[in-house]
């Protein structure tokens, strides 16, 4: 299944509890459909949200609201049922807007390409943590609700963890070489895995955040500008290629490839409510939804198949060991060249 958005897009995100999925495009307009198996998808809203590129939107409030981010440096909620703005906040970042993510049911976290991270209240109405973390943009960010941290991966080649209960700046890591892309937290908490630009994934320690504890190439030299949580076990990848694939962590190694969304890189994955599609976005304006179970079903022939590629980290012992461009980046820059071509929360 698939849907042509007539424009690149660059963020998607699917309705918590409906068959609803929302996509942000390059021109600052946000869509948003309604799918099923067995009929084609069905526009619901076509709203020209932001003046420059949407670049993030996520579904808040069970799915009533949607909230987005963009390069004109604003943030915009929008009803879910009528498409009408619910409130808009302009300038709510010093520099463009480049991520977004849900943190609990009333708070939401933003990064910039300043790499400045913050953290909105909706209750409270107000921006309750600002946190000037990294040097470039923040490419990504996942939570850890049990802990209060909050991650971020940013094109200055750096880690970061967050403390929401001290509102500090808890960790960071050491350079790396190459821009971090995205990043995800497996093995019950245990480990941090990071994309970056070469294509490598890093492993962190959890609580041991300066250097990662293992490296792992076999997806080199695409970079890995998405990253999925299938289970504890095993992340799905979105690569610069257009290429799909499923990976074991612990040890590691590529499962198989999953799918082919284009030649082009993958700008995010996500998946749907009741987790029976995979959704993917590229450069070829489509929004393509694949059904999981048919991509999965041979999986565990692949796995027993595939002998391990790495698997020096330890995941018994959360000790760290020495370890011996973007197209997010690119994306920024591209971006700007195709927008030539082509009180916030007060009534949340």
């Amino acid at each position: 299944m698939e849907i042509d958005l007539g424009k690149v897009p660059f963020t998607m995100d699917f309705h918590p509890s409906d068959n609803i999925v929302t996509a942000g495009l390059i021109n600052g307009d946000l869509h948003l459909y309604r799918f099923n198996a067995d009929s084609s998808p069905q526009r619901l809203l076509e709203i020209h949200a932001h003046s420059e590129s949407c670049r993030a939107a996520r579904f808040i409030n069970d799915g009533h609201a949607i909230i987005t981010g963009s390069s004109d440096r604003s943030i915009l909620a929008t009803d879910l049922e009528t498409g009408s703005p619910i409130a808009r906040l302009e300038n709510a970042h010093e520099d463009a807007i480049f991520s977004l993510i849900n943190l609990t049911e009333s708070t939401v976290a933003t990064g910039d390409d300043q790499g400045c991270v913050k953290v909105w209240d909706t209750r409270q109405r107000s921006c309750c943590n600002s946190f000037n973390v990294h040097d470039d943009y923040v490419s990504d960010m996942t939570f850890a609700s049990d802990s209060m941290k909050l991650l971020s991966t940013s094109g200055d080649g750096t880690l970061s963890v967050c403390n929401l209960r001290t509102n500090k700046i808890q960790s960071q890591s050491e350079f790396s070489e190459e821009e971090l892309l995205s990043v995800v937290i497996m093995k019950n908490g245990r480990k941090v895995i990071c994309g970056t630009q070469n294509g490598t994934l890093l492993l962190y320690s959890w609580g041991f955040f300066k250097d990662c504890s293992d490296r792992f190439t076999a997806l080199s030299p695409n970079s890995i500008d998405s990253l999925l949580k299938l289970d504890e076990d095993r992340v799905i990848t979105g690569s610069e290629n257009g290429l799909i694939s499923l990976v074991g962590i612990l040890p590691n190694r590529v499962i198989q490839p999953l799918a082919e969304h284009s030649e082009y890189p993958i700008e995010c994955l996500a998946f749907s409510h009741d987790r029976k599609y995979l959704g993917s976005i590229s450069h070829d304006q489509l929004l393509k939804m694949w059904d999981l179970d048919d991509l999965l079903q041979n999986s565990g022939n692949a796995q027993n198949d595939q002998a391990p590629v790495s698997d020096s980290d330890s995941d018994a012992m959360d000790m760290d060991a020495k370890p011996p461009k973007s197209r997010k980046g690119a994306k920024r820059k591209n971006e700007h060249a195709n927008d030539a071509t082509s009180s916030f929360f007060a009534d949340l």
